[in-house]
């Protein structure tokens, strides 16, 4: 879990593809990383990664990350709805990339 800014940017090189967090994870074994993709407020992601640890720590049934983050980024959004604005860009920077265990 990566929940910084833009932890799921790098540089690109023209013969080694997109260097950055992602890749040394990956090279380090990790199968797969949340992490965001632009600047992202503090607030929200503490409540955006408190929501998902909770999905993904106390179900009955181990529930994937995909599946976690996704479920925390729909809470989010509902909840800023109900305030007027979608607002995006406090919770959308967030993905998951690779494939789980």
């Amino acid at each position: 879990m990566l929940s910084g800014c833009e932890t799921g940017l790098g540089e690109l090189s023209a013969s080694e593809g997109v260097l950055g967090l992602r890749r040394a994870f990956a090279l380090a074994g990790a199968d797969s990383l949340v992490m965001s993709l632009w600047s992202v407020p503090d607030q929200r992601t503490r409540q955006l990664m408190e929501e998902m640890y909770e999905r993904i720590l106390h179900r009955r049934r181990p529930v994937d990350p995909v599946t976690a983050l996704r479920e925390a980024q729909l809470d989010i959004l509902r909840e800023n709805l109900r305030n007027g604005d979608a607002a995006p860009w406090e919770w959308g920077a967030f993905v998951v990339s690779g494939v789980g265990p």
